[in-house]
């Protein structure tokens, strides 16, 4: 088993400054993922392709995610902090002066790809750092102002690119974020410093393809489970699921058989601490009703309840602030009373919010869906900042990569399925209401009742596992075998 990384001492003003460059970091490539949302009509006109193709421009950047994220955790153990930040702000300015250059859509879209190698090396590196660098004690007020980073760069993203757009062309979506993130790169690369040893280690290379494969098949097959054109397809979606859900198997089998010889791409040990496994459980189901709900609001509020979408975006820019701005406030509640007392009644407001968008039709009120989308996005906020803590919490810090890449693959996943299962019950649903008499905006809004039906359903299942949730101790025991293999499946601590 590998030796764990060695914990630096750092004073208090040198680790924020640490996390601060990290953070801002973040905040630029996560707001780059959705600053295209309000240029896609344009570069389906300006490139001349189809709403099909120009849907790659995202669909592209969550596959990139999802094949560039399992390698994480072997490569942030064999690099420096500063080597592995400089790779990642590297790949996302060559991506984004590429893109503002592109001349044709491939080039474009080969930018984009370029953009999420970068982000998929960001969230990891953030993550690891901040599990090693803070202390147990104080973790949950970090990963909250965490949280206010991740969860309101994505929510601005669409009106920062609505003024944009409004100024001139869509190139100055790129144009405008090439001075930030060069700022930051050298800012950087200048003051950051390097966190733990990096530790030389033997790369399987049967396992990269089995990863990159298994992982970008998984996603991009849940991703086209729900597509009208889904029938049309080449290959169904079905079967490239089936086929990457099979080489995911094959992948944690060979990670499992290098667990006892070597060093394995991405340490499945994660999975035998209990802790980390129920919040990891917990994470998933939430990211699966939350993308659900998301793909689905956009579609109600233009095409039932009939607003714009710039109506639509500033709409529901108050939930994605309200998940941000709280964020910091329920990581100083967790440091004091730990996890389950905010997981749970977070879990509930979340499926009781998910139950009531079930029971909206075409005469709701846009102010209603307003509120319930506010309150939908704070039960959110209790239940990720505590989670994200107290999961990776209960590992020993050589494992923080693997479980920070852990989470960031299987997210990809949930957020696929969960956008796949809303689209899939929505579509089939609207065509039996529309066989069944119903005009296209009656049958159209049975469908996306639907939907949230089922995410209600996906909410209630949180709420259970989110009775099993335990503060974990503040030093992960970790005992071993006669062999030195970690045994440790339940590191229990009674809860706050």
């Amino acid at each position: 088993m590998s030796a764990p990384h060695a914990t630096p001492t750092l004073p208090p003003a040198r680790v924020t400054a640490v996390l601060r460059i990290l953070v801002l970091s973040t905040f630029v490539v996560l707001l780059n993922e959705t600053i295209m949302v309000n240029a896609i009509p344009r570069l389906m006109r300006e490139f001349e392709v189809g709403a099909a193709a120009a849907g790659w421009l995202s669909t592209a950047f969550m596959l990139t995610m999802a094949v560039v994220i399992p390698v994480t955790g072997w490569f942030l153990q064999r690099v420096t902090t500063r080597t592995a930040f400089g790779l990642a702000m590297t790949l996302f300015l060559a991506g984004t002066a590429l893109a503002a250059a592109a001349p044709v859509f491939p080039v474009l879209l080969a930018a984009r790809v370029v953009q999420a190698c970068g982000t998929a090396v960001m969230m990891p590196l953030l993550m690891t750092t901040l599990m090693t660098l803070v202390p147990p004690h104080d973790r949950g007020r970090v990963m909250g102002n965490v949280t206010l980073v991740i969860s309101v760069a994505p929510a601005l993203g669409p009106a920062v690119s609505g003024v944009l757009l409004e100024l001139g062309t869509w190139r100055l979506l790129f144009l405008a974020m090439l001075p930030i993130a060069g700022a930051m790169a050298l800012f950087g690369r200048r003051h950051l410093v390097d966190v733990g040893e990096p530790q030389a280690g033997p790369l399987d290379w049967l396992s990269v393809p089995l990863a990159a494969v298994g992982f970008g098949a998984l996603v991009y097959g849940l991703s086209g489970l729900g597509a009208e054109q889904a029938a049309q397809a080449p290959v169904p979606p079905a079967v490239t699921t089936l086929a990457g859900g099979v080489l995911v198997g094959l992948f944690a089998w060979r990670q499992l058989a290098l667990q006892r010889s070597s060093a394995p791409l991405l340490d499945l040990r994660t999975l035998t601490y209990r802790h980390f496994s129920v919040a990891l459980g917990l994470l998933c189901l939430s990211f699966m009703a939350l993308m659900g709900a998301f793909i689905l609001l956009p579609i109600y509020l233009q095409e039932v309840s009939g607003l714009t979408s710039l109506q639509t975006g500033l709409l529901l820019i108050p939930g994605g602030l309200t998940m941000g701005m709280l964020g910091p406030q329920v990581g100083k509640a967790y440091d004091r009373l730990g996890a389950p007392r905010l997981v749970v009644p977070g879990a509930l407001l979340t499926a009781v919010c998910l139950a009531l968008f079930a029971l909206t039709g075409e005469g709701t009120s846009p102010w209603l869906v307003l509120a319930l989308h506010v309150a939908l996005s704070a039960g959110m906020a209790f239940v990720f900042t505590p989670v994200f803590t107290s999961g990776l919490s209960v590992l020993p810090p050589h494992l923080y990569p693997h479980g920070s890449a852990v989470l960031g693959s299987l997210q990809q996943v949930a957020a696929a399925a969960g956008t796949a299962l809303a689209i899939g019950v929505m579509t089939g649903r609207t065509a039996t209401a529309a066989a069944g008499g119903a005009d296209a905006t009656g049958a159209l809004a049975t469908g996306v009742r639907w939907g949230f039906g089922v995410g209600a359903v996906i909410g209630g299942l949180t709420v259970l596992i989110a009775l099993l949730v335990r503060t974990p101790p503040q030093q992960p025991a970790e005992p071993k075998d006669g062999d030195g293999t970690t045994l440790d499946k339940d590191t229990a601590a009674p809860a706050h």
